[in-house]
């Protein structure tokens, strides 16, 4: 896959520069000077990572970076002179993926280029994968049995005898997650790839607060859990045997 760069920098030697190196890279660069001419390239091409620089003349990188959040996903390096960290902060709360203070070496922003956009396409296969098996289930009318429980992924209805248990949507595509994969012990991170469900700041502590929610829900012993057990070091296991 060839992806799609755009440097956003009013310094026409600093945009040269990257540009040359991300071409020889094999990235398709386009360049703009200003916000004009970023949304201008935004609106004909389908950008996978922008090189925004913060200092531009007009609107600045952080309104830009605010006003490409509200209507995108597109990753973005923020590439800068100012070293202040509250501008580091500010950046990457407006939706920056990652920051670099200049002079930078070019190698350096490759490298980080690649793993921003490695990283994304992961997480994107992952939700593909997890809306497929998802979607699957659904079509199959599929029921499944473990201890005393039912789940009509259909329906997304789980039920415990005659007792209706209300999930979340989190709640719900994680326990489709863990009864696809019984007696798996899967990550955090494997976890966070398998539910769609958008949260502020989605991290490792994401899946823990899920986690304890269903043990709440679904659990004899909260102490001493038989569904959900954690695995030190490695994630979670489901332990029932699915039917």
């Amino acid at each position: 896959m060839i992806y799609k760069i755009l440097i956003v920098e009013d310094d026409p030697i600093v945009r040269m520069k990257f540009r040359g190196h991300f071409s020889q890279a094999g990235y398709t660069v386009y360049e703009a000077e200003n916000g004009a001419a970023m949304k201008t390239v935004l609106g004909n091409e389908k950008i996978d990572l922008i090189l925004l620089d913060l200092n531009l003349p007009g609107e600045d990188g952080i309104q830009l970076t605010r006003e490409v959040r509200n209507t995108s996903d597109i990753a973005i390096i923020m590439v800068t002179g100012r070293t202040d960290p509250i501008d580091r902060i500010l950046g990457l709360e407006m939706g920056a993926d990652d920051y670099v203070t200049k002079p930078v070496e070019p190698r350096e922003l490759l490298v980080r280029a690649k793993n921003l956009l490695w990283r994304i396409q992961l997480t994107r296969d992952a939700l593909q994968q997890a809306e497929a098996a998802w979607s699957q289930l659904e079509k199959d009318d599929s029921r499944f049995c473990f201890m005393d429980f039912e789940f009509d992924v259909t329906q997304r209805q789980l039920s415990k005898g005659s007792e209706a248990i209300r999930l979340t949507k989190a709640e719900y595509e994680l326990l489709v997650a863990f009864i696809t994969h019984p007696g798996r012990v899967l990550s955090r991170g494997r976890l966070l790839n398998l539910i769609s469900h958008r949260v502020d700041s989605p991290s490792d502590r994401t899946i823990d607060v899920l986690v304890r929610r269903l043990r709440n829900k679904m659990e004899e012993s909260i102490k001493n859990p038989k569904i959900f057990i954690t695995v030190h070091g490695e994630g979670y296991l489901f332990a029932p045997e699915v039917m």
